[in-house]
């Protein structure tokens, strides 16, 4: 079977996807790199504000929940929505950039637009789900996933050597950004467009009655929230690691920027279609604690090494986990999920992963001052491996049956 299907409008999706990816990859970087970076040299932030920024992805994913309920109550397309949250990460971001250097407009406007652009998950989640055959989802995600990473990793290496070269250049770099947002919702648009079932009374909270109802769903986010909880615990200091002298290193911004930004793209990049294979054929939860261990690896080896090719080593390994954690993290739920449910299981998923990711920044912070980076990447680590102990009954499972490539427009039922 080809790679790209030809009926639309799998093939459509996947084109503008692909097109979507390259604003999306530099976009990226902005959350896993630059914000944590232009706090700390450009502003001297405080551990807090640092925190603050770093958890405004997760104040969004734990508000996600919200937005699938209004689709559903308004009956407004899945894709216009999406479109109006990034345009909203934009106008967020342009704010950031002509407040210049004054911290009280810069907090604000990048939380503000951190949180606009992953509210969008669970619906686009929806989209996967109704425009792609579920027998190559994963390769076809994995395959536009190629083209974000290597945007992200091309940005990595040139935003850093503007920074480095001038930190006013950060201004710039926001207002790039925000362009980004703009052509990734023009590009959602474009998609054909997708609608759930509109319901006229929806409870606030209602998505969360799955948790109740599937045996299965509720083990997988248990585990999860546990694995979750230790890897941001990690993920969130990998910045503040490499570029605080307190603790042992004083890189420039360029090396910053390609330890934590480019390596694991790099990685990611060479890892990710494969790993959409893997996704496609193999058992989920296997396929999780494969992911796990590279996670663990990574940490122990990031935290607990000497030296910057341990670093590279630590977070190159990390990378790998995440070019495949990416897919699972995203499509899992359409293993799962009734076609009609996708957008709200995924919603109750990111809403989860925001309780932990707000949580886990303003722990790790004064954490790693408190007990050192090695404590804290053995803890993470602990955490994961609880995890996966926490799945490996459940093998036996499997992950999902085939489902209907495309299906009817549910207002027509």
């Amino acid at each position: 079977m080809p790679v790209v299907p030809s009926e639309n409008p799998a093939r459509r999706t996947f084109l503008l996807d692909c097109l979507r990816a390259l604003p999306g990859g530099c976009v990226e970087t902005l959350g896993l790199t630059f914000v944590v970076l232009i706090a700390v040299r450009v502003f001297d932030a405080d551990p807090w504000q640092k925190a603050t920024l770093v958890a405004a992805s997760s104040f969004g994913l734990l508000l996600s929940l919200f937005p699938v309920q209004l689709v559903r109550r308004r009956g407004w397309s899945v894709n216009v929505t999406t479109a109006v949250l990034w345009s909203v990460g934009g106008a967020g971001l342009l704010v950031a950039a002509m407040g210049g250097r004054a911290m009280s407009i810069f907090l604000p406007s990048m939380v503000c637009a951190l949180i606009g652009i992953t509210l969008s998950i669970p619906l686009m989640a929806q989209i996967y789900r109704k425009h792609y055959p579920s027998e190559n989802r994963g390769r076809l995600f994995a395959s536009t996933g190629v083209v974000r990473k290597a945007s992200a990793l091309i940005v990595a290496a040139v935003f850093g050597t503007l920074l480095q070269n001038d930190l006013d250049n950060f201004r710039w770099l926001l207002l790039i950004y925000a362009v980004g947002c703009l052509l990734m919702a023009g590009c959602v648009l474009a998609m054909d467009r997708v609608h759930l079932r509109r319901a006229n009374q929806t409870k606030l909270f209602g998505a969360l009655e799955h948790i109740g109802q599937d045996k299965v769903f509720r083990q997988l986010l248990t585990s999860w929230m546990v694995l979750g909880f230790g890897n941001l615990l990690c993920f969130s200091l990998f910045v503040e690691y490499v570029s605080n002298p307190a603790y042992g290193y004083d890189l420039s911004e360029f090396m910053v920027a390609f330890i934590t930004g480019s390596v694991p793209e790099i990685m990611f990049l060479i890892f990710v279609v494969g790993w959409g294979i893997v996704f496609d054929r193999v058992n989920f939860f296997i396929v999780r604690i494969m992911l796990n261990v590279f996670f663990i690896a990574g940490i122990l080896v990031y935290f607990l090494g000497n030296g910057v090719w341990a670093l590279c080593i630590g977070i190159g390994l990390h990378g790998i986990a995440r070019a495949g954690g990416n897919i699972a993290w995203s499509l899992w739920v359409t293993k799962f999920a009734k076609s009609e449910q996708v957008a709200e299981y995924m919603s109750v998923h990111t809403f989860l992963c925001g309780v932990r990711g707000v949580i886990a920044p303003y722990i790790a912070f004064p954490a790693i001052a408190l007990i050192g980076p090695k404590a804290i990447g053995l803890i993470g680590a602990g955490l994961i491996l609880i995890a996966t102990l926490m799945i490996w009954p459940n093998i036996r499972l499997g992950g999902g049956g085939p489902t209907t490539p495309v299906e009817p427009d549910p207002r027509a039922s």
